[in-house]
C-alpha cells in the first residue's frame, strides 16, 4: 500500500467517516487494488458474500424531452423527430405484456420530459400497472421528472407525489442527478433541475416514506474533487432522511450525442469510482454495479472492489444502449447467479426494497 493511503485505510478500519481530503487523494492514488482492497472489506462488513440482484423490466413509455442534455442519447426534443417516440396507455400495456414473466418484482420507468402530455397520463400508467400486474413494484420518475411535473402542472413536490403514490408509485429511481457541480451543469445540462431541486425532490419523497435511490454521472468534463462533493452532498442527505437504498455510478457513454469527442471512462475508471463510492457512502446500504453501463465483466469484477448489487435482469433498457452500450439487452436469472457464484460471492434475489425473494429451485 503506498504511504499516502495509510492514513485512510486506518481511518476505515476504526470505522470513522473519511473527508473530502480524504476522497480525493483517493482518486489522486495509482493504488487502485489497494483502495478496492479496502473498499470490499466494507462490503463484507456490511453484507458479508451475499450479493443482491432482481428480476426486472426496464419502460420508457416516451423519449420526448424539451431538456438538452449534451451528454443525452436517448431523448429527441420534439414529437415527430426521427426516433420520437411516445406510448399511449394502450401502447405500454401490450409493450409490458410481452415482456412479463410470472414472478417478476419490478418494473423501473424512466423518461423524457415530454411538453405534450397532461399530467394525468402519469397516474393513468402507474394505474393500469398496478391493476394489470399487480406483482410489480413500481418504480417510477426520477427526481428531474418529478419537479418538471411540479413546475409544468403547478404543483408542490409533496403534492405531485402524493398523486403518484396513489396511483401506485412504490419508490424513486436516482437518475438525473448526473454532478451536482455547478460549474459542470451550466455545460451540461443546464436547462433541467439543479442539483438543490434534485435534493428537495428526493427529501420530500424520504419525508412521504417512499425510498429512493441516488447515482452520479462520471466521465465527462466533471474533476475529481467534483465527484468527491457529490458524495458527500448525497451522504449528507441521507444522514438528515435515511431514504436512499443503494447508489449506483453511472459511466457516460459517448455515441450518438454532442460529447462523442469525450472518450468514456475506462475499466479502471469505473473500478476506482465504484471503491472510492463504498468507502466515502458510509450510510447508504448498498453500492450497485449496473452491468448495463458497465458491462457484463466489468460490473462482475466490481463487485470485489465494493459493490454488493449487480441490478437486475433488466429488459429491456433504451437510455444506456442509445448511447453506444454493447451490453446485452437482458441477463437471465441463472446468468446473474453464475457471474455472482463464479466471482466467489453468494447470489440473493431481493424485492426493489432489498426483502428477500425465495424460489423454488
Amino acid at each position: 500500500m503506498t504511504p499516502s493511503l495509510v492514513p485512510i485505510r486506518e481511518k476505515v478500519e476504526a470505522g470513522k467517516r473519511l473527508s473530502a481530503a480524504d476522497g480525493e487523494a483517493l482518486f489522486a492514488s495509482p493504488d487502485l487494488l489497494s483502495i478496492a482492497q479496502m473498499a470490499h472489506g466494507v462490503r463484507l462488513k456490511k453484507h458479508g458474500l451475499t450479493t443482491y440482484y432482481n428480476w426486472n423490466l426496464h419502460l420508457n413509455s416516451t423519449n420526448v424531452c424539451e431538456a438538452n442534455c449534451l451528454f443525452c442519447s436517448f431523448a429527441r426534443l420534439k414529437t415527430g423527430m426521427s426516433q420520437a417516440f411516445t406510448m399511449s396507455i394502450e401502447d405500454a400495456e401490450r409493450w409490458i405484456r410481452e415482456r412479463y414473466r410470472p414472478g417478476m418484482t419490478e418494473i423501473h420507468i424512466v423518461n423524457g420530459l415530454n411538453p405534450d402530455l397532461d399530467f394525468d397520463y402519469y397516474p393513468s400508467l402507474l394505474r393500469m400497472i398496478r391493476r394489470e400486474f399487480p406483482e410489480l413494484h413500481i418504480k417510477a420518475f426520477t427526481a428531474v421528472e418529478i419537479h418538471y411535473f411540479a413546475k409544468k402542472y403547478g404543483l408542490s413536490y409533496a403534492e405531485v407525489l402524493s398523486v403518484l403514490r396513489d396511483a401506485g408509485l412504490g419508490s424513486l429511481p436516482g437518475g438525473g442527478a448526473e454532478i451536482f457541480a455547478e460549474r459542470v451543469r451550466r455545460k451540461i445540462c443546464r436547462d433541467k433541475a439543479s442539483a438543490d431541486e434534485w435534493l428537495a425532490v428526493h427529501r420530500a419523497a424520504h419525508g412521504a416514506g417512499l425510498k429512493s435511490n441516488c447515482t452520479m454521472l462520471y466521465g465527462t468534463i466533471e474533476s475529481p474533487a467534483e465527484r468527491i462533493d457529490h458524495l458527500i452532498r448525497l451522504r449528507s442527505l441521507q444522514d438528515e432522511t435515511g431514504g436512499f437504498q443503494v447508489f449506483i455510478p453511472l459511466a457516460f457513454h459517448n455515441e450518438g450525442n454532442r460529447m462523442e469527442r469525450v472518450p468514456p471512462p475506462t475499466a479502471v475508471d469505473d473500478l476506482r469510482v465504484i471503491a472510492i463510492s463504498r468507502l466515502m457512502l458510509d450510510n447508504i446500504p448498498h453500492i450497485k454495479a449496473y452491468w448495463v453501463m458497465l458491462g457484463v465483466k466489468t460490473a462482475q469484477t466490481a463487485l470485489l472492489c465494493g459493490a454488493n448489487d449487480m441490478d437486475g435482469t433488466v429488459t429491456e433498457e433504451k437510455v444506456y444502449h442509445m448511447a453506444g452500450s454493447h451490453s446485452p439487452d437482458a441477463l437471465g436469472l441463472s446468468e446473474i447467479r453464475r457471474l455472482i457464484t463464479s466471482a466467489g460471492l453468494s447470489p440473493q434475489e431481493r424485492t426493489t426494497t432489498y426483502g428477500t425473494v425465495h424460489r423454488a429451485a
